[in-house]
């Protein structure tokens, strides 16, 4: 079993294992150390056929989201390994294979991300122009934009706040020292996992196949990506992220949205903070923010909604009118907007439900909250 155990390790050297062995997740020698450190549980020992017993520590199956969750908030990988077929049936040592890895920016946990605020992972390709993507894997929502300039993507950076970044070998050249000091100085600043991917990531033949799979289309100039090969590229290395992550298809991703920076009002970070839009200088809390005055919605789905307005004030002419005009006729008729306030109340995330649905990790509650929305907005 640790022979097994140790193979498995060896595929996941960046992650804390979670080693499935009958009712508990059990890890091992390093893993094991940190894991009781950061979760203050009972370190043990094992005997394993070394000279010492191997350092161990284990929690309970059906309580391993809490702990999980804590370890990725504090800027771990866990990586999931479960048993993968019938221990009474087993001949020998039972099968285990590694069904999730589980990072900042991938976890699905109702209780570890904001109802009201997308939990963003960004990938960033550099090699004469940035391509920045970012994803919400929790909604489905994915961009992608391409800029010629540095400062450009720490103001995207701001704006999107993802809590893990993806970026290619390019930022660790001697000539990008200043640009990778940037990168890896918020890991100290704002909490945010950066990781730098491996040059197969953007293999463009790969990511182009990739992306057309993934959004069912025959080739990517009706993305808007053909003449955006840094954007290109970003978008393969996060959806291969993403699958890899997952272990499998993430369909809940069927659309990109490729956007410009100059549609949006530019707003550095500095002037982001001293606006307060979403969040006050002082104590970094929503209440006294813009964002806490405006937010009188109904649902999560409008919360996320109306907090990407404010964070990305837009300036394009017709999108801005044909907001003006929604709000035209609902303050026209006020009995219509009272009914509907009062049947939002009952709306629950479908966003969120049709990814866990999409997912297969819908319970029982949440496919009920799912029907009842439904029945609703029907």
């Amino acid at each position: 079993m640790m022979q097994q155990y140790c193979k498995t390790k060896e595929e996941y050297k960046d992650c804390i294992l979670f080693y499935r062995l009958g009712d508990f997740y059990e890890m091992f020698f390093d893993d094991a150390l940190i894991a009781s450190r950061e979760l203050e549980i009972t370190l043990t020992g094992k005997d394993c056929g070394m000279e010492e017993r191997a350092p161990m520590c284990g929690i309970p199956y059906h309580a391993y989201e809490n702990y999980m969750n804590r370890l990725v908030e504090k800027g771990y990988k866990v990586a999931i390994c479960e048993q993968v077929e019938d221990p009474k049936t087993a001949k020998g040592i039972v099968k285990r294979e590694v069904i999730q890895i589980v990072t900042p920016g991938t976890i699905m946990s109702a209780g570890s991300i904001s109802d009201t605020k997308n939990n963003y992972i960004m990938s960033i390709y550099y090699k004469d122009r940035f391509g920045i993507s970012f994803a919400d894997i929790t909604t489905g929502d994915f961009y992608t934009t391409e800029v010629d300039r540095f400062s450009k993507v720490l103001d995207e950076i701001s704006k999107f706040a993802p809590v893990e970044i993806l970026i290619n070998d390019a930022f660790s050249l001697e000539e990008n020292t200043e640009m990778q000091a940037s990168l890896f100085g918020l890991r100290e600043k704002e909490h945010i996992m950066v990781s730098e991917m491996e040059d197969w990531y953007y293999d463009y033949e790969m990511n182009e196949r990739l992306i057309k799979d993934q959004f069912h289309v025959m080739n990517v100039e009706g993305l808007g990506l053909k003449d955006f090969p840094s954007a290109l590229r970003s978008v393969g290395c996060l959806l291969y992220y993403l699958k890899d992550t997952q272990k499998g298809a993430v369909d809940q991703i069927n659309r990109i949205n490729t956007y410009q920076v100059e549609d949006y009002v530019v707003l550095d970070s500095a002037s982001r903070r001293n606006l307060e839009l979403c969040e006050t200088m002082r104590d970094k809390n929503k209440r006294g923010s813009l964002l806490w005055v405006l937010d009188k919605t109904k649902t999560a789905m409008g919360a996320r909604r109306l907090r990407s307005m404010v964070e990305q004030p837009c300036i394009r002419k017709q999108e801005i009118e044909e907001r003006l005009d929604a709000i035209e006729a609902l303050n026209a008729s006020m009995i219509t907007r009272d009914e509907l306030r009062e049947y939002l109340n009952a709306v629950y995330d479908l966003e969120r439900l049709m990814t866990r649905i999409t997912l297969k990790s819908a319970n029982p509650r949440d496919l009920i909250s799912f029907k009842n929305s439904l029945a609703i907005l029907l």
